[in-house]
C-alpha cells in the first residue's frame, strides 16, 4: 500500500520503499534531488531520516559539527547527526518549509514531524488500523476509497473562503499535520500528538521602540536574505513592483549578472510590475526578463485547469492555471524561484481572505447553512492575535493553494517565512503596524538607488511633494478602474458596455496591474471550452441550485453578468469531482 500511495503522488521522482516490522511502519517516498529531499540511515543503519523541504540553517549546522570532528557527505547525513546528538530537540532548530520522518530502531519509536508553520503539509488519516499520511491527499485517496468524496462542511468552507479552516480537508476522516506538530508513533499503535512549537512564546515579546525595530530588520534581513540564494546559478528572482521583491534584490548583495530576475507580465502591456522590476533590476545590475500570458495558454486552459487542481488536492481555483503556465517558463531560467511571497502578511500583518459575498439564490437550500457556519467559524478563529492568524493558521490554510502549484514545478523560496524574521515581526512598534515604513528603510539600507524608485503604487520612502501625491492618487484610480473592469464589475455595469463589445475596450483599461483578466477571458477566449464542459457533479454534496451551473456560463459568456468568480469556483468543482472519480485505488 506505501509503494501505492508514492506511485499516486505528483511528482516525477524515483520512488523508495523501507518496511521496519519492529516499528510497525512502511514507507514509501518520492525523491526530488532539485527540491531538497533526502533521506538517509546512520552509520550503525539504527536510524532512518527522510527530509521533504529545506533547512535553511544547514549550513551553520554543518559548520558546527565539522568542528566537532564529525564527518558526512550529504545534507540527510547532516540531519541524522543532529539527531543523535540532540534527540527530538533538533526539531525545533529546523528553519524553513519542511516535513519529515525518523524511524529510531534504538528506541523502538517512529517521529513525523513538519515545520513550525504548518506550510510543508502531511494529511492524515486516522482509523483503528493505525495511522496513514502523506504529504498530498490524492495518495490516501488512492489508498483507501472511503475518502474518495467531499465534506459538505469543507465545501461551504472553500466556497466561501477559498480554503478549509481548523486543519481539516476537503475530504472527510482526511486532517492536517497541525504546524509545529512533533508525533511519536509506537509500535503498539499509539500516537502521543504534541506541537514543538507555540505562537504565544512569540506573542509574550515586548514591542521594540522605531528605531530599534527597523535597526535590528536591517540587520537581520542582511544576515538571512544570503541563505536563500546560495546555489548561484540555479536561482532567479520573481520580481514585482511592490515593497518586498526589492527589498530582498536590495540585500541579495550578488555580482552582477548572477541573480537573473524575471515577471509575470499580460497580453495588453506592460503592467507597472514589469516595468519596475525592470528598472529595480538594472539598478542591481541583474539581467530581466518578461513572461508573458501567451496566445497558446488558451487553447491549453482546460488542461493546465484541471492539473492546477490536481497538484494542489483541490486547494487551488482554477485561476491558478496562469501560475502553473507562467512557472513552467520560470523554470527555464532556474529552478529555484526566490520570491517576496508572505511580505506584506508578515511584515505588515495583511490578512489575505475572509468570508465572501455569495449570492444565496445559487445554492441548494438544504446547503446553505454550510455557508453562514463557514463564516461563524472563520470569526472564531480569526479572533486573537493579528500575526498569530496570519503565520500559523492563513498560511497553512489559505496560502497553501497557490504554494502547492508553484513547488510541483519548481522550488520557491521567501525568507519572510525565516523563523528569525517572523519573531522579530512580533515585535513591530504599534505606530507601524501595517506601515511600509520598516520595509522601505530597510530596501534603501540595502540598496539606496532603490529609495527613489516608486512601488507599483507610488509609494517610496521619501514622497515628492505634490506630484508624488498625485502619482499615488493616480495609481491607486488606475488599479480601482482595472479591477471594476474586471473581476469587480457589477452587473449595471456589464449592461451598459455590452454595446461596445466589439470595439474591446477593455484594452483601454486592463493590463496596467494585472497580468490576467478572467473576466474578458470567459467572454473572449475561454468562451468554447466553458460551454463545451459537463457541469455535472457526483461525488459532491448537492451545493447548487438546480440549473445554476449552466446558468452561471451562460449569461457570463452572453455578456448579461459578471460571474468570474462563480466560474472559478464551479470549474474548479467540477474538475475535484473528475479528480476524485479517477483516482486509481491501491486495493
Amino acid at each position: 500500500m506505501a509503494r501505492a500511495m508514492a506511485r499516486a503522488m505528483e511528482a516525477p521522482a524515483q520512488t523508495h520503499e523501507c518496511t521496519v516490522e519492529r516499528e510497525g511502519a512502511r514507507l514509501a517516498w518520492v525523491q526530488r534531488a532539485d527540491n531538497g529531499d533526502c533521506a538517509a540511515w546512520n552509520s550503525t543503519r539504527d536510524v532512518f531520516l527522510v527530509f521533504h523541504g529545506r533547512d535553511f540553517d544547514l549550513e551553520e549546522k554543518a559548520r558546527a559539527l565539522r568542528s566537532r570532528g564529525l564527518a558526512f557527505q550529504t545534507e540527510a547525513e547532516c540531519l541524522l547527526h543532529c539527531y543523535e546528538a540532540e534527540g527530538e530537540a533538533f526539531v525545533p532548530t529546523l528553519n524553513g518549509r519542511f516535513s519529515g520522518l525518523i524511524i529510531d530502531r534504538r528506541k523502538a519509536k517512529v517521529l513525523l514531524f513538519n515545520d513550525r508553520f504548518g506550510a510543508g503539509r502531511v494529511y492524515v488519516r486516522r482509523s483503528p488500523d493505525g495511522l496513514a499520511f502523506a504529504s498530498e491527499a490524492k495518495a490516501l485517496l488512492a489508498a483507501f476509497p472511503e475518502l474518495r468524496r467531499v465534506d459538505p462542511r469543507g465545501l461551504g468552507e472553500f466556497l466561501s473562503l477559498g480554503c478549509v479552516l481548523q486543519d481539516r480537508t476537503l475530504f472527510p476522516d482526511v486532517t492536517l499535520l497541525p504546524p509545529g506538530s512533533l508525533w511519536t508513533l509506537y509500535p503498539d499503535g499509539r500516537v502521543e500528538q504534541r506541537r514543538y512549537f507555540s505562537p504565544e512564546s512569540w506573542e509574550q515579546q515586548t514591542a521594540l521602540e522605531p528605531e530599534e525595530f527597523c535597526e535590528q530588520l536591517t540587520q537581520l534581513f542582511s544576515r538571512i536574505v544570503p541563505r536563500y540564494h546560495r546555489e548561484a546559478g540555479s536561482v532567479a528572482m520573481s520580481m514585482t513592483g511592490g515593497l518586498d521583491s526589492r527589498m530582498i534584490l536590495a540585500w541579495a548583495k550578488t555580482t552582477p549578472g548572477e541573480l537573473p530576475c524575471y515577471t509575470f507580465g499580460g497580453p495588453y502591456r506592460d503592467c507597472a510590475d514589469v516595468r519596475i522590476a525592470r528598472r529595480l533590476s538594472g539598478l542591481a545590475g541583474q539581467p530581466h526578463r518578461t513572461i508573458p500570458i501567451g496566445p497558446d495558454f488558451f487553447p491549453q486552459f482546460l488542461a493546465l485547469a484541471r492539473r492546477t487542481v490536481e497538484l494542489s488536492d483541490g486547494t487551488m481555483d482554477v485561476s491558478g492555471a496562469v501560475e502553473l503556465y507562467a512557472n513552467r517558463l520560470a523554470k527555464d531560467l532556474a529552478p529555484i524561484r526566490l520570491t517576496g511571497n508572505y511580505g506584506s502578511e508578515i511584515l505588515r500583518a495583511n490578512v489575505a481572505f475572509r468570508p465572501r459575498s455569495l449570492d444565496p439564490s445559487l445554492f441548494a437550500p438544504e446547503f446553505r447553512p454550510q455557508l453562514e457556519a463557514a463564516a461563524e467559524t472563520y470569526r472564531g478563529e480569526a479572533a486573537g492575535h493579528r500575526l498569530s492568524f496570519i503565520a500559523f493558521k492563513q498560511v497553512p490554510w489559505h496560502h497553501h493553494a497557490r504554494l502547492s502549484v508553484e513547488a510541483a514545478v519548481l522550488e520557491p523560496r521567501s525568507p519572510f517565512l525565516d523563523n528569525a524574521l517572523v519573531a522579530l515581526a512580533y515585535r513591530t512598534p504599534a505606530a507601524w503596524q501595517g506601515s511600509a515604513v520598516p520595509a522601505l528603510r530597510t530596501t534603501a539600507a540595502g540598496n539606496p538607488a532603490f529609495a527613489a524608485v516608486p512601488t507599483d503604487r507610488a509609494v517610496r520612502l521619501k514622497p515628492v511633494p505634490v506630484f508624488g501625491a498625485v502619482a499615488h492618487r493616480w495609481q491607486e484610480f488606475t488599479a480601482k478602474v482595472e479591477y471594476a473592469w474586471d473581476y469587480g464589475m457589477p452587473s449595471w455595469l456589464v449592461g451598459v458596455v455590452r454595446p461596445f463589445r466589439p470595439l474591446h475596450p477593455e484594452r483601454l483599461f486592463l493590463g496596467r496591474h494585472k497580468f490576467y483578466h478572467f473576466r474578458t477571458w470567459y467572454r473572449e477566449q475561454l468562451a468554447d471550452a466553458l460551454s463545451s464542459l459537463p457541469l455535472d457533479f457526483n461525488h459532491l454534496p448537492a451545493c447548487y441550485a438546480a440549473g445554476v451551473p449552466r446558468h452561471l456560463v451562460e449569461t457570463h459568456v452572453a455578456g448579461r453578468a459578471n460571474r468570474t468568480l462563480d466560474l472559478h469556483r464551479l470549474l474548479t468543482l467540477h474538475f475535484i469531482d473528475r479528480q476524485i472519480s479517477s483516482t486509481p485505488c491501491s486495493n
